[in-house]
């Protein structure tokens, strides 16, 4: 039950943070799907940083990894928002931007990765 109580609380903090970047950046959503994948991008850093950080030391924190990794940052990241935007945006017929809206979160979040993951070596 402890576990529950960490993935709860860290998603319900994620999925604010979630919202609050949707409101921030809605000027910018019209546009172009720019909350989404700031958020991709973003979370995938993160994730990879807490991973790297966590799993390189003896005895990772558990709670931890639940908190921010499961909770905090699985609620924060929407890659299933991802993609519905690339669908919605094809059906559109904005075929150009949904192709580049999907290389941009695939590239972005990948190298968010390796940067993280390169930073902490």
């Amino acid at each position: 039950m402890t576990n529950l109580f960490w993935v709860a609380t860290g998603g319900a903090i994620g999925a604010m943070a979630r919202y609050g970047m949707g409101m921030w950046l809605i000027n910018l959503s019209k546009i172009f799907p720019f909350a989404t994948l700031i958020v991709n991008i973003t979370g995938s850093f993160l994730l990879a940083l807490l991973f790297a950080t966590q799993y390189q030391q003896a005895e990772p924190n558990q709670q931890l990894w639940l908190f921010l990794g499961v909770g905090v940052l699985g609620a924060f990241t929407t890659f299933s928002t991802f993609s519905l935007d690339v669908v919605l945006l094809a059906q559109q017929g904005d075929y150009i931007k949904a192709l580049l809206y999907a290389c941009l979160n695939a590239f972005g979040c990948i190298a968010a990765v390796l940067l993280a993951l390169w930073l902490k070596s």
